[in-house]
């Protein structure tokens, strides 16, 4: 559940980095500062049972390769060499996932 936390946080992420390009308006400024409150608010609870390094990685890896394809889709050029780093980068998000015990639960030996 807790990891659900994150994955939501840093898909509002992906959004309200997104939105930061097209703010033109108060009403556009503030649907980003909300998105982006409530993304925090999001990660922070998270802490509570995910060790705060492992949840803030993959929560910006989230938001890292997410806005990288939103802006790819949008029209954004992109190389091969970006889309290596960035496999590169989606290994490392997945890996700091599999690998990290949440608080609460015993470890097995």
């Amino acid at each position: 559940m807790k990891w659900l936390l994150v994955f939501i946080a840093g898909l509002l992420e992906v959004v309200w980095a997104t939105c930061l390009k097209y703010a033109d308006s108060a009403l556009g400024w503030a649907i980003t500062v909300f998105l982006i409150v409530l993304s925090f608010i999001l990660l922070i609870r998270s802490y509570k049972k995910i060790p705060v390094a492992a949840a803030y990685t993959v929560f910006v890896g989230i938001g890292t390769v997410g806005t990288y394809l939103a802006g790819v889709i949008m029209g954004e050029p992109f190389s091969p060499g970006q889309l290596l780093f960035l496999t590169i980068l989606l290994a490392g998000i997945i890996g700091m996932k599999a690998f990290t015990k949440e608080e609460g639960k015993k470890e097995v030996k």
